[in-house]
């Protein structure tokens, strides 16, 4: 009887071994069977991501072309400078964002370069802050601290245009002999009675015409230093700086005109015509030397006639770079050396013939 009870235990022992096995098999189971859904689930969603990413980057390369046409395709040369002063800066934005999102959505993004960190420029001058403990002693053990040197770290640092009021004194000395006044002339001023220093009209005459910032801008960012200053009053510093200016362009024009090699073109400009109600165009030509001092003269004119090149270069007899523009064909044949411009050569019939043929002109 003991020995059919010892068997019947081990019997129940064996079966609940099997059982417990069985369960583990089954939770073994069940968790490779979510595991493979898990996997299953995200070879799906991989698969979705990858067919966005492929859309995407189709959708990205199509825009950065497109952008690229616009920037730099034939298109481009026909938009007002202005226009163009204006798109491009947000162009280059537009494509730099459009690269980066490519770059990240590549599976193999093409490896970039780290830029190379230039140093500070050593002309600046170096505001030091020192950043010392609170105590010189150890926060430890209360010993001395002894110095072992210093880390330096430089940051580039800047502060908003500062104004201020140069308040110019002329002391009166009298002669008790001869009761004879004397003082110091007034320094000249570029406005008569203006309360403006050259350094001011130079700092809006430069921000407006080489920063390209409008009088009505920097009417903004001077009120918020607290200066008052109406457009009006800019425009007329303006006008006043371009008349007192008049000999320093004369000076640049008799040297620029001294120079063997002249590059000239043309661009339009609108301009204001109050009494019909709307622009007008005209156009601005531009005479810059090709080598010697970095002289750059512009000349204002009502229209795009040949008049105006042969008036401004009626004292030159050297090489002119140019485009295949008939106004200044005249220029040609009292003495001036024609010289083709390289990037315009498609549209001349002669150069092009010329290219075609697989003939050279000589060097002028």
């Amino acid at each position: 009887m003991s020995t059919d009870a010892a068997a019947t235990d081990d019997l129940q022992a064996q079966l609940r071994a099997a059982l417990d096995a069985l369960e583990a098999r089954d939770a073994v189971i069940a968790e490779h069977s979510e595991l493979l859904a898990q996997r299953d689930a995200q070879i799906a969603e991989m698969a979705v991501i990858g067919a966005y990413r492929e859309a995407r980057i189709k959708t990205l390369e199509s825009q950065l072309a497109a952008m690229n046409r616009l920037r730099f395709g034939r298109r481009s040369e026909q938009l007002d400078p202005a226009q163009r002063l204006l798109f491009d800066e947000t162009l280059d934005e537009d494509i730099a964002a459009i690269e980066h999102e490519l770059t990240s959505l590549r599976s193999t993004p093409a490896p970039r370069r780290q830029p190379k960190r230039l140093p500070l420029p050593e002309h600046l001058p170096r505001v030091e802050v020192r950043h010392e403990p609170e105590t010189c002693t150890c926060a430890s053990c209360g010993g001395a601290l002894v110095s072992l040197g210093e880390d330096v770290t430089e940051l580039l640092d800047c502060k908003p245009a500062e104004f201020w009021v140069a308040r110019h004194i002329y002391p009166k000395y009298a002669c008790r002999t001869c009761e004879t006044v004397t003082s110091e002339s007034s320094v000249p001023s570029v406005i008569e009675r203006g309360r403006a220093a050259p350094g001011l009209l130079a700092h809006v005459t430069i921000s407006k015409f080489a920063d390209h910032l409008p009088l009505y801008r920097q009417q903004q960012i001077y009120q918020r230093s607290g200066i008052e200053l109406a457009r009006s009053t800019l425009a007329d510093w303006t006008g006043a700086v371009g008349v007192a200016l008049m000999p320093l362009v004369a000076a640049m024009k008799v040297d620029l005109l001294q120079q063997p090699v002249i590059h000239a073109d043309e661009t339009p400009v609108a301009l204001l015509d109050p009494g019909a109600g709307k622009t007008a165009r005209a156009y601005l030509f531009a005479y810059t030397a090709a080598n010697g001092p970095p002289i750059t003269v512009f000349d204002f004119c009502t229209s795009r006639s040949g008049e105006h090149a042969q008036r401004f270069l009626d004292q030159f007899r050297g090489s002119l770079v140019v485009d295949d523009y008939s106004g200044y064909k005249a220029l040609f044949a009292g003495g001036v050396t024609e010289v083709g411009c390289w990037a315009h050569y498609p549209e001349s019939p002669v150069i092009r013939s010329a290219f075609e043929e697989r003939r050279y002109f000589p060097r002028s």
